[in-house]
């Protein structure tokens, strides 16, 4: 699991032209919240926060003022829609040896049958619970030979060690379909013969 430090400072000032003014110097407006404590609303890197952020759930150690240090978890990222830019990231502080809900990305690993099928991911992302330090960058599913019908269901998942489901093990996370066929052109043989 990847940590990644990066030093932030608490904000006193809210509001959207707060904000505006947060992200005209290339920083990112933060909460952090988590063990019952009140939020600590931050001002976050933006380059070194993207850079962070481009591992799905990095392990943070903030360095907040210079005087405390914290470990938290990405829970949730806003961007711009259009540009792209981050506007806005609530962190989960957590602690060395705790239990988290994440959701892993679920990565598929081989050849289907031949026979034109499509490979659909109802799930991308797997729900787990795992020690906040310890939580994998992502699972491997093998799909190699799977037919139209075949499905994944979670619990046929291999999870590391300490790691556990955090959904019902007959979920289904990958499917495999038969690729449509094409459709006939309107007016069918009609507009052959005008």
């Amino acid at each position: 699991m990847a940590e990644v430090k990066i030093a932030v400072e608490t904000r006193t000032e809210f509001g959207k032209g707060a904000a505006r003014r947060i992200r005209r110097d290339n920083k990112v407006p933060g909460v952090l919240y988590g063990h019952g404590s009140d939020p600590l609303h931050l001002t976050l890197p933006g380059h070194e926060l993207l850079l962070a952020l481009r591992t799905s759930n990095v392990l943070i150690a903030l360095d907040i003022d210079g005087k405390t240090n914290e470990l938290a978890i990405p829970k949730s990222v806003q961007r711009d829609p259009i540009k792209g830019f981050l506007e806005h990231v609530d962190l989960q502080l957590v602690t060395r040896g705790e239990t988290v809900s994440v959701e892993i990305p679920v990565q598929a690993e081989g050849e289907l049958a031949p026979g034109g099928f499509l490979l659909e991911y109802v799930l991308d992302a797997l729900p787990v619970e795992a020690e906040a330090t310890h939580i994998p960058q992502q699972v491997t599913v093998s799909v190699a030979g799977l037919e139209a019908g075949a499905s994944v269901l979670a619990k046929d998942i291999a999870l590391p060690s300490g790691v556990k489901l955090d959904v019902e093990g007959d979920t289904v996370v990958l499917q495999v379909v038969s690729a449509q066929a094409e459709e006939a052109p309107a007016g069918g043989d009609e507009a052959s013969e005008a």
